[in-house]
């Protein structure tokens, strides 16, 4: 846990949702060279006033090999984002990931647009 964040005015510092962002786009699938954010894998993105995040993501599909290790990966990146106090990640599967889900700038650089 990255623990509270206390600025120059004594007030804490909270974790923004483009930090966040940011983070999550560190983060990429294995199989294809496309971060997390982009290819619609994060469903619900929350961060409360104390700094807690929670965090619905699901994988392209239910038989993903790298399940056990992927909501890791987020957990860890979100945790290093200044101000977080707790990161809850949850992995879904409804509704079920598709393509329409992947920005159009993933779909662009695996050449679907």
């Amino acid at each position: 846990m990255s623990g509270l964040q206390i600025n120059e005015t004594g007030s804490r510092t909270l974790p923004t949702r483009d930090a966040l962002i940011e983070a999550l786009c560190t983060v990429y699938d294995p199989e294809i060279p496309v971060n997390i954010y982009d290819l619609g894998l994060i469903y619900r993105l929350e961060v409360d006033a104390e700094g807690k995040v929670e965090v619905d993501m699901t994988l392209t599909a239910p038989a993903c090999p790298v399940a056990g290790t992927l909501p890791y990966e987020v957990g860890r990146v979100i945790d290093a984002v200044p101000g977080v106090t707790d990161a809850t990640i949850r992995l879904v599967w409804q509704p079920p990931w598709s393509q329409e889900r992947m920005s159009d700038e993933a779909k662009f650089q695996l050449g679907l647009l």
